[in-house]
């Protein structure tokens, strides 16, 4: 979702356990842009901005100190909306992902596919993009 600026208004967050290996896995797998990395002193990934079609993921390393620490790595669950989700989904099973639910025409007109990362973390790719707005 955008505001009138472009700016991205939802910011969905994961965490793993090793976020530089997911982030390098991600984009591989997904086709995912990395925006921003940002290591701490001993390199470990503090916050990561990937980019999808306009919009953010947005995650980092566990750690028990941190704002999103009732989060655990490998519980998140995210839908994203893709033109191709065939090629999506050679990309992602390529890549190695986990299949939770193949590649398939949904009854309410999308074509999608759920697999997990490297930690867990299930992905939704389809063609569904909303519900349009009532109109007044």
């Amino acid at each position: 979702m955008h505001e009138a600026n472009g700016a991205a208004t939802v910011w969905p967050v994961l965490l793993y356990r090793d976020a530089a290996k997911a982030i390098d896995w991600l984009v591989e797998a997904f086709g995912l842009t990395r925006n921003l990395v940002v290591p701490d002193d001993g390199g470990r990934i503090v916050h990561a901005e990937l980019g999808w079609r306009g919009g953010v993921i947005t995650l980092g390393g566990y750690d028990e100190d941190a704002a999103f620490s009732d989060l655990k790595p490998g519980g998140g669950a995210v839908y994203l909306v893709a033109a191709d989700p065939d090629a999506r989904f050679a990309r992602a099973t390529a890549a190695g992902a986990e299949v939770v639910r193949p590649l398939k025409d949904e009854n309410y007109g999308s074509r999608t596919f759920t697999v997990r990362d490297l930690e867990g973390n299930s992905w939704t790719f389809g063609t569904y993009g909303g519900a349009a707005p009532p109109q007044a």
